[in-house]
């Protein structure tokens, strides 16, 4: 069953904003890119295309994804300017870069029930004076209720996220000044979450009989309902604070 291939990206993001994101990043002519949690590594690689001298890194632990990002690259001719690694991002030693995105993967920095304090001192070291971070971080609109929360992830709780402007002072706190701030808007959370599970909506009709993957597609489709409204995306464009 082929899975995500009605998504451009991994994440509540339009093309519209994907574009002005990318203008904005290219006009500071990174040289290095450094993706945190790359997945597919899609926003990488328009950096690339918008940034003709700069060569990138996405790291992450999901080979399907990194294979995809593979063949995206080759197909596009940027095969040599880009390397997908199958390595843990804790730790890592593959800045500083010019450019550092991070978009979804804050987990991917720190063990913390709620990384996002220690993954931007992480993104602080791993980006270069003058350069930029792309942090898209996930925040609440509004305090979630105890029902909505029930039926959210397991273990949801109030303390998973931060308010937004909770957020910004994180950033600042860690050495950052935010120069751009945005938030997905509904129409992008409902164009992800309906293509994140359309592929297997479609092959379910086909197989009814298949209860462990229509249970999980309900169990997500519930979740997300939970959610809806209550679970923002933030995309920081944060610039570091000269040492």
């Amino acid at each position: 069953m082929t899975t995500h291939t009605r998504l451009t990206f991994h994440g509540p993001l339009s093309a519209e904003r994907a574009t002005a994101i990318v203008e904005r990043l290219a006009a500071n002519r990174p040289r290095t890119v450094l993706d945190i949690g790359c997945g597919w590594g899609e926003l990488l690689l328009r950096v690339l295309e918008g940034a003709p001298e700069a060569r990138g890194t996405g790291i992450d632990i999901d080979e399907t994804d990194l294979a995809r990002g593979r063949r995206s690259a080759e197909e596009r001719g940027l095969a040599g300017r880009v390397a997908f690694l199958a390595e843990s991002a804790r730790d890592t030693g593959r800045g500083p870069a010019d450019l550092v995105l991070c978009l979804g993967a804050s987990q991917a920095l720190s063990d913390a029930d709620c990384p996002t304090a220690e993954a931007l001192h992480s993104l602080r070291r791993l980006v270069s004076d003058g350069g930029r971070v792309l942090l898209g971080e996930g925040f609440w609109e509004r305090p979630p209720t105890e029902t909505e929360l029930a039926g959210m992830w397991p273990g949801a709780r109030a303390d998973d996220h931060l308010s937004l402007a909770e957020l910004l002072d994180l950033a600042v706190a860690a050495g950052f000044r935010p120069e751009w701030t945005e938030t997905a808007t509904l129409p992008e959370w409902e164009h992800f979450e309906s293509g994140y599970q359309a592929d297997q909506e479609v092959w379910l009709a086909a197989h009814p009989d298949a209860t462990e993957v229509r249970d999980r597609l309900d169990r997500h489709r519930a979740q997300w309902m939970s959610y809806r409204g209550v679970l923002g995306m933030a995309y920081l464009t944060l610039v570091p604070v000269q040492h």
